[in-house]
This record gives C-alpha cells, sequence and structure tokens, in this order.
C-alpha cells in the first residue's frame, strides 16, 4: 500500500497572523485560502512539496460542538496543549536564528533530546506547539 500524508490541520484564532507566520516566517506557499474574517481556511506548505499541506482552519465550528467543549478548546490552544505539528530541517541552528529574530515565542532553544533528535520548539500565533526537528 503507498499511502503518504496530504494534509494535516491546526486551528487558528486570528487567521492574518497565522498566515503571517507560517507563509512570512516559515516561508511556506500559500496554496489556498477561502472563507472570511475569522471563519477562514487557509492551506499553506513547503516550496517544492506540493503534495503536503497544513490547513489553518477556525477552531471548534462544528454545530455538534458543546459551548462547555468549546471552551476547554479554547484554554487548551491558549496553554499550547491542544494541536503541535512537527517539522524538519537540516539547517536547525539557522531556522532557530530566523525564528528567533521574529516576533515568535520560544518555548524551547536547540536541544539535544535524550531520545536521540536534536530540535527546537516555538508556538505560532494561535498557540499551537511546533517542533522543528534536526534532519541528520
Amino acid at each position: 500500500m503507498d499511502i503518504s500524508i496530504h494534509s494535516t490541520f491546526l486551528p487558528h484564532t486570528d487567521p492574518e497572523a497565522s498566515l503571517a507566520f507560517y507563509r512570512d516566517v516559515l516561508g511556506f506557499e500559500v496554496r489556498n485560502d477561502v472563507g472570511g474574517g475569522t471563519m477562514r481556511w487557509i492551506t499553506v506548505g513547503p516550496a517544492g512539496q506540493p503534495g503536503t499541506s497544513i490547513v489553518l482552519h477556525p477552531p471548534v465550528v462544528d454545530p455538534g460542538v458543546t459551548d462547555d467543549e468549546r471552551r476547554v478548546v479554547h484554554e487548551m490552544m491558549a496553554k499550547g496543549t491542544y494541536a503541535m505539528i512537527v517539522l524538519a530541517t537540516k539547517d536547525l541552528d539557522g531556522a532557530f536564528e530566523r525564528l528567533q529574530s521574529g516576533d515568535v515565542e520560544i518555548v524551547q532553544e536547540p536541544t539535544e533530546q535524550p531520545y536521540g533528535v536534536r530540535d527546537f520548539a516555538v508556538r505560532d500565533p494561535a498557540g499551537n506547539m511546533v517542533r522543528v526537528n534536526e534532519v541528520r
């Protein structure tokens, strides 16, 4: 069976701030932008990898979600515990310097992890954890 990852979804609370982070800071290309205001679904992805995308979406818009569930999701997003994505780069230190020079919340500087990965972590504007692993 030949299966690949096509899309993953991350919530946003401010589509313009999330777009600026993924497009301007990480350098991803915008693939699609639909909706309006806070009800926008924005698809971004790394240049040269058209088959892999991140869909930035408004959280908990499903009418089946209760008010209590919405509250919990928003609380978890604010703490950075709701969603995460792990990216990879050959130049971890260069990527960290680029992010550190911007208006990005640094969670962890480049670190050699005990499980054999060197990485760092930041939070995107919605609070999502973004970890970046070094490709060796």
